[in-house]
């Protein structure tokens, strides 16, 4: 009797449950062993100037409400590290010190800070500056426009949120409350011009019920009851981007450091501090500069002074978390009211623009703590 032939489609057919089979031996042999790669964290990119930067700790607040409330699976992305805001938190952000959103524009930087971090989700608080130096809404509506097509080279489904701007009353621009009632106003308009179903722009309002008087603490950056007001605002859009954002990578997520090269001085027995000034930006005319401030000595400090040469025809123009005064080419700078108390290794970061050539400007600066 001659051996019974199987068809071969049931051959095949039994081939593909047997390798099934064995597939799910090996998951049952090995639950320590992922069987679906997890997905990613969805990226996050704080963009602005020194609102959003220095040190910016409406960041700290909404990373940690954010987390509180569930939502665990996010990174924050940037080039720039954090600073210290009196908890741990995920602080990597693009908030540039002194910078214009017309100048970001027009010098491509957003390019290359897009490429080290692919965000899915930009919070952008962007245009303080523009504003104080008289940029026209229509010149810095147009910055936006070009920042966000940026965003969508890089990421065809980026959610942009942008803000209406938090208001302005310092004394040496009189002009500038206007010229930001002006700019909010015509955001809204532009963001349901330039949103899509794909990429959708939401415009966050940061400027209502926001007062200078008490929310900033010099009538343009935002003290403790700005941060919050601040981190308030964003979390409700945030939240909502997270629930319709599919990230774009399955890569683990790496953080790029940013190293620095600080001018250190021998710090006298007990206390003392170091100080390092780096232009962060040029622009024809004008430039913006950081200062970074560290405890190099063994006890906390009380306050501290740096001061540094500034060039010939250089001259601070605007100055934030300390407080500025020049005689001659000699800037001098002193903590402010919440940041002169500096643990051992802590550091304070301060800013300011200026006008004249900075190319090539690297002064050495000296810092003497209480």
């Amino acid at each position: 009797m001659s051996p019974r032939k199987t068809a071969p489609g049931k051959t095949a057919l039994a081939a593909l449950f047997a390798a099934l089979a064995a597939l799910v031996g090996v998951l049952v042999a090995a639950p320590g062993q992922a069987a679906v790669r997890a997905a990613a964290p969805v990226r996050i990119m704080a963009l602005g100037d020194s609102i959003t930067g220095s040190p910016g700790c409406w960041r700290a607040l909404l990373d940690r409400d954010l987390r509180a409330a569930g939502h665990t699976d996010i990174d924050f992305v940037g080039t720039l590290n954090p600073d210290g805001c009196g908890f741990a938190y995920d602080g990597q952000h693009e908030g540039h010190g002194g910078a214009l959103v017309t100048a970001v524009a027009d010098q491509d930087q957003l390019v290359g800070w897009l490429a080290a971090s692919k965000p899915d989700v930009v919070l952008m608080h962007f245009g303080t500056n523009d504003v104080w130096s008289a940029r026209s809404t229509a010149t810095v509506l147009a910055a936006y426009g070009k920042l966000v097509d940026q965003m969508r080279a890089d990421n065809p489904s980026m959610k942009v949120l942008v803000a209406k701007i938090i208001p302005m009353a310092a004394s040496a621009c009189a002009e500038c409350p206007q010229r930001v009632a002006d700019l909010n106003a015509a955001i809204p308009a532009w963001a349901a011009g330039k949103s899509t179903a794909r990429s959708p722009v939401t415009v966050v309002d940061q400027w209502t019920g926001f007062a200078t008087g008490s929310d900033t603490y010099d009538g343009v950056h935002p003290n403790a009851s700005g941060d919050r007001k601040i981190a308030d605002r964003w979390f409700p859009a945030v939240v909502a981007a997270l629930r319709g954002v599919t990230p774009t990578s399955t890569t683990t997520s790496t953080t790029t450091t940013t190293t620095t090269t600080t001018t250190t001085t021998t710090p006298p027995p007990g206390g003392g501090c170091a100080a390092e000034v780096r232009v962060a930006n040029q622009w024809p005319g004008g430039f913006s500069a950081e200062i970074t401030v560290r405890n190099s000595g063994t006890t906390a400090t009380r306050g501290w002074t740096v001061r540094f040469e500034a060039r010939g025809g250089m001259s601070v123009t605007q100055g934030w978390n300390g407080t500025f005064s020049q005689t001659g080419t000699t800037v001098t700078v002193g903590n402010a009211s919440w940041n002169g108390a500096l643990p051992v290794g802590g550091t304070a970061k301060v800013g300011f623009n200026g006008s004249g050539d900075a190319s090539g400007w690297t002064p050495t600066a000296g810092c003497a703590a209480a």
